[in-house]
């Protein structure tokens, strides 16, 4: 038992000087970082990212992680680089070099190569005198007071630091770049996510006698009975033929209430939304994400090309409401 306690103290102590480490990162979030996140959302070409041992796997992952929301980013292998790979880099590449010492020997031809190409160096060192922040157009300091390892030798408390700053960067430039769903989608058309956005409004729409819907010149009252028992927020409206004509909302309703409006004597007709939004039934779900929150709606009426009414669709259904409906791609 005492071998588990002291495993688990261990543990609990490398997380606490590991999630130090990134929270100090904080304060060291400065003119640089905001250059740096500018000069790649600039760039012509590519981010190219080097290092070596743990922070080139850290590279790495920094590389997946911009590649897959809009930025072009390749990882170059210092050794490999010296040995003919580096002709992939142009002066309208950027190279973001990683080194915790800054003193990275593998890394100090590439520097030098890489300046005489003419492409622009951004670098995460922990050492802001090092060569490689001397040599480098903007430094990022990713420094750390200590390592976990409690020798201090093993790259822990480092490389958490780096792999963090590389997300900062890659999640700022998702801003910059107004990064959306439908984008995310087409860098990630095998995750579920992917999957979900891939599928049509006709894969996710809630059809049939789960509509809520009434006909013209149905009564007022009676359209808010239907609101009230089909509890999805609102009403659809169309004619015997099924055209959609409009739309009553709950909110549509409190508003009438508090405004003092008697519904006595009123039909759908006088109280509804004529021509609400509406998707195509053939749109893809990406693209009804991107309408919704250009609308900021969360529901929508599913027409064909005559605007028959087909159904409805609700952003918790495109995601999943409690797994309860699923998308098929077949």
């Amino acid at each position: 038992m005492s071998n588990h306690r002291a495993a688990i103290e261990r543990a609990k102590e490398v997380l606490k000087i590991e999630a130090q480490s990134i929270l100090n990162l904080i304060n060291k979030i400065d003119g640089n970082f905001a250059r740096a996140v500018n000069m790649i959302f600039r760039c012509k070409g590519r981010v190219i990212i080097t290092g070596i041992g743990k922070s080139g796997l850290i590279g790495r992952k920094i590389v997946a992680t911009l590649t897959s929301t809009g930025t072009q980013a390749l990882f170059l292998h210092p050794v490999e680089g010296i040995h003919g790979d580096l002709g992939i880099v142009t002066r309208k590449d950027i190279l973001l070099a990683i080194s915790n010492s800054g003193e990275t020997r593998e890394l100090m031809p590439i520097i030098s190569s890489v300046r005489h190409i003419g492409a622009p160096i951004i670098s995460f060192t922990g050492v802001l005198s090092s060569t490689l922040a001397k040599n480098s157009d903007i430094v990022i300091d990713v420094s750390v007071e200590k390592e976990a390892c409690p020798f201090g030798l093993a790259p822990t408390s480092s490389s958490t630091a780096a792999l963090a700053m590389g997300d900062a960067l890659a999640v700022a430039l998702i801003d910059k770049r107004k990064f959306r769903e439908k984008d995310f989608y087409k860098f990630h058309p095998g995750g579920s996510l992917g999957a979900r956005l891939r599928a049509t409004v006709r894969d996710a729409m809630i059809v049939g006698d789960r509509i809520p819907r009434v006909l013209t010149h149905t009564p007022a009252r009676q359209a808010i009975v239907e609101i009230d028992r089909m509890n999805v927020g609102f009403v659809l409206v169309t004619d015997k033929k099924n055209n959609l004509l409009g739309i009553l909302t709950d909110g549509d309703v409190r508003r009438m209430v508090s405004r003092g409006l008697s519904f006595e004597g009123l039909t759908i007709d006088d109280v509804m939304t004529a021509n609400p939004k509406t998707i195509n039934e053939k749109a893809s779900l990406a693209e009804t994400v991107e309408f919704m929150q250009k609308k900021e709606i969360t529901s929508l009426g599913v027409v064909n090309e005559k605007n028959k009414l087909k159904g409805y669709v609700h952003l918790h259904d495109i995601f999943g409401r409690g797994g309860s409906v699923t998308i098929s791609l077949t």
